[in-house]
């Protein structure tokens, strides 16, 4: 489980069906290994309907709660208060660095998807990070180290008020990265740092940004409904191309986040179950 299988624009994306997750320990037990060495699994063919996140949640332990709710609703809407809830393109980003512990693992159920456009995209963020101490490790450094604010605030399922400060890169004791706090959208416009390292910070963010965009590393794929794309939050940056607005709404996901511990929790109780099976 330690040993990572980093990808890029070759990803050949696992998927498993939704029901032999639900129903089959095995099943299970390969889903959960998956998402931890590769950080993405596609589970297919779950109902077209809300809910199936909840029992999806269920099956691994719990769901986390944020200020979004249990789960939440991925749809054009005309009072959004959240750049998700637009038909506008997404940016790569990772979900909540301003909170002071972001959601793990995040689950999107695709419910109905638009006939054109709203594509996907995904890009290994670990795999970039190594790439990047590789040909600039004063970038690496600056970004690994340098904290950045975050703030959001609105209404929704309740009404809230965050702010955090945190690293693009977080990493361990041997600087290898960990996970990655990197949302242009919820970015504050403070941003206390001596004045001679702003540049710095931007040229070394600009660099990171030009990576995680760059062909050879970013995969596109289209949900179709009944998909749920899951995957690691801490990792794997997401964004999706724009698509048409229209008087219906034409692309609805339903989204739900889990801690990693919960997640690590029913992966070492399905290898018993899976183990004495044998």
């Amino acid at each position: 489980l330690s040993e990572r299988q980093y990808w890029g624009s070759d990803l050949q994306l696992p998927k498993i069906p939704f029901e032999e997750i639900m129903h089959n320990d095995e099943s299970a037990y390969k889903w959960l290994c998956t998402l931890k060495k590769v950080g993405i699994v596609l589970l297919t063919g779950a109902a077209t309907k809300q809910g199936e996140l909840v029992k999806l949640g269920h099956r691994i332990g719990f769901l986390r709660l944020t200020f979004y709710g249990p789960t939440w609703q991925v749809q054009d809407k005309a009072d959004a208060n959240n750049v998700a809830y637009t038909t506008g393109k997404l940016c790569f980003h990772t979900d909540y660095p301003v909170l002071q512990h972001p959601p793990g693992v995040q689950f999107l159920h695709c419910i109905k998807q638009t006939a054109a456009g709203g594509e996907s995209e995904v890009v290994d963020g670990f795999h970039v990070c190594s790439k990047l101490k590789k040909q600039n490790p004063q970038a690496y450094q600056i970004l690994s180290s340098t904290a950045v604010d975050y703030t959001d605030v609105g209404v929704d399922y309740c009404d809230f008020a965050v702010q955090c400060k945190q690293k693009i890169i977080d990493v361990d004791s041997r600087g290898q990265a960990v996970r990655i706090n990197y949302n242009n959208a919820t970015r504050d416009t403070v941003f206390d740092i001596p004045a001679e390292k702003v540049r710095p910070f931007y040229a070394a963010l600009k660099e990171f940004d030009d990576l995680l965009n760059s062909a050879e590393h970013k995969f596109t794929y289209k949900l179709k409904p009944g998909d749920v794309v899951t995957f690691d939050n801490w990792r794997v940056l997401h964004g999706r191309q724009s698509y048409q607005s229209g008087s219906e709404v034409t692309r609805h996901l339903e989204g739900a986040y889990a801690d990693w511990d919960v997640v690590m929790s029913r992966l070492r109780l399905l290898r018993k179950r899976v183990l004495n099976r044998d």
